[in-house]
């Protein structure tokens, strides 16, 4: 498996943006525009609720938004690339104008991403890999922005988990590289949640550096999972500290970004976190 010579705690460029990874644990906020999210499906559905949801996340700490017009939950009902239009793209108009913070579209359909970057947005998250959509890698490569690679399978069947996530990702990474995507511009995201079972998320948690050994930014999306439900026996609405757990552990293994409902409690998390795993001692240990 061919690694990158890059640094994977460097800065990431979205746009005008800096994504200081090099310093820090960035914070995605979350921002669903669906009927059927399993966390907050339905809440932000209207232009004015989601504008408004945006620019708390952002008063909160968000670094950037992500915006997703099509759930991703198990069992979801897809949507056509008209519906799914339809939803985001008034929204990444009106935020890009209205908060100072960058966008990402989160979408695995390649009409959509285009769209969204033209309305404004400066990075795509494809939790499919590049693997949906024939098109994607060669418009991502076209519209030269950040792309978030995320890990997923059908079927939850592994012989060798961590080597064949990490060989699924490099996969991921070759398209994108063959469509001409600049490697720099490469984030990965172990897909907690999906394609595997609850015990193998459990493993993927507890080996993440295998993740960030493979050279890029990787982005943790654990928020309110059911990696959490099932292993606290809580409903969404009270798996904070939970989320909060994993975020810690993931900064600690070097993951990069985290992505979040609760940005508040999240940013907290991070910054105590970050100061724990980046502290010196003042000396000789």
């Amino acid at each position: 498996m061919t690694q990158t010579t890059l640094n994977p705690f460097r800065p990431i460029q979205a746009g005008a943006y800096t994504l200081p990874t090099d310093r820090r644990t960035v914070v995605m906020g979350i921002l669903n525009i669906t009927p059927d999210s399993f966390s907050d499906g339905g809440k932000f559905n209207r232009l004015e609720q989601a504008v408004n949801r945006a620019r708390q996340l952002a008063a909160d700490g968000a670094d950037i938004i992500d915006v997703g017009g099509e759930s991703t939950r198990p069992g979801y009902t897809p949507v056509s690339p008209e519906e799914e239009l339809r939803r985001v793209i008034p929204v990444i108009r009106e935020l890009s104008q209205t908060i100072d913070v960058p966008i990402s579209i989160d979408t695995t359909k390649a009409v959509v991403a285009r769209r969204a970057v033209e309305a404004g947005a400066h990075v795509i998250n494809d939790v499919w890999g590049f693997k949906k959509d024939p098109d994607m890698a060669r418009t991502a490569a076209e519209l030269d922005v950040p792309v978030i690679l995320m890990h997923n399978r059908e079927m939850a069947r592994y012989d060798s988990l961590m080597d064949e996530i990490c060989r699924d990702l490099m996969e991921c990474v070759a398209s994108a590289r063959r469509a001409g995507v600049k490697e720099e511009r490469i984030i990965l995201d172990p897909g907690i949640g999906f394609g595997k079972t609850h015990e193998q998320n459990l493993t993927v948690m507890n080996h993440l550096e295998r993740i960030v050994e493979l050279g890029y930014p990787v982005l943790l999306g654990t928020s309110r999972k059911s990696l959490v439900g099932r292993t606290l026996d809580l409903p969404v609405e009270e798996r904070v500290e939970g989320t909060g757990a994993t975020v810690t552990l993931g900064i600690a293994k070097g993951c990069r970004i985290v992505r979040v409902h609760d940005v508040k409690e999240m940013v907290r998390v991070c910054r105590m976190t970050d100061a724990m795993v980046n502290a010196s001692g003042g000396g000789e240990l």
